[in-house]
């Protein structure tokens, strides 16, 4: 079992690791208020309560066909 100053510099990197892996998942950029979201459907709610004047993106006009 790892202890001390090893224990810390493994918990610094597996850390390291989840914050790239979380930030990876974040795909669609909203291009009003620039907030990250993982899936279209999600940026589509958000879109439609958040910026409901702004005209839609293109790559969710696109997705409703």
């Amino acid at each position: 079992m790892a202890r001390g100053h090893q224990k810390f510099q493994s918990q610094q990197k597996n850390a390291k690791k989840q914050k790239a892996a979380a930030k990876a998942a974040l795909v669609f950029t909203c291009t009003v208020c620039r907030t990250q979201m993982p899936d279209l459907k999600t940026f589509k709610q958000h879109f439609e309560s958040k910026h409901p004047k702004s005209p839609m993106p293109l790559e969710l006009l696109g997705e409703e066909a």
